[in-house]
């Protein structure tokens, strides 16, 4: 019955994803004005300068592939954890290049596919403590009596 939760939720996410990455038109376009008036005002009162627009974007790129991690390796197992890291990869690859052949008003860069490679990375170390968690969660099974 979890097992289908957690399927459920992963066709959740690959159609949010799908939306995100193919939407025609750059989804932070309507943030990015007010974004930078924000860090323009954390440099202001102590921000160091490298927190730039371009950490954000990086930042959220990594926070958006953490669930291809975590549900590769939920679903896949702790024995193909290195499932999750090529499957976000190969997910980034593709997104990018179709940004570049399709996507006209979108920016593929290679930023993109490291950050978001690095979220899958972080969503498979997260995978590989649920399972831990879970296995630890179980109440211990009793042998028979022989």
């Amino acid at each position: 019955m979890l097992r289908r939760w957690v399927i459920a939720l992963a066709i959740v996410y690959v159609v949010a994803l799908a939306l995100i990455a193919f939407w025609p038109v750059p989804v932070d376009r309507n943030i990015d004005g007010p974004l930078l008036h924000l860090i323009n005002w954390l440099h202001q009162h102590g921000a160091p300068s490298w927190f730039r627009y371009s950490t954000v974007e990086f930042g959220a790129n990594i926070v958006l592939f953490i669930p291809v991690g975590v549900f590769i390796v939920v679903l896949a197992g702790a024995r193909r954890w290195w499932w999750a890291i090529l499957v976000g990869f190969a997910a980034s690859c593709t997104i990018e290049l179709c940004q570049l052949l399709f996507l006209s008003s979108r920016f593929a860069t290679l930023n993109d596919v490291i950050a978001n490679t690095s979220g899958a990375v972080v969503g498979a170390l997260l995978g590989l403590v649920l399972l831990i968690l879970a296995e630890i969660a179980q109440p211990p099974t009793r042998m028979a009596d022989v």
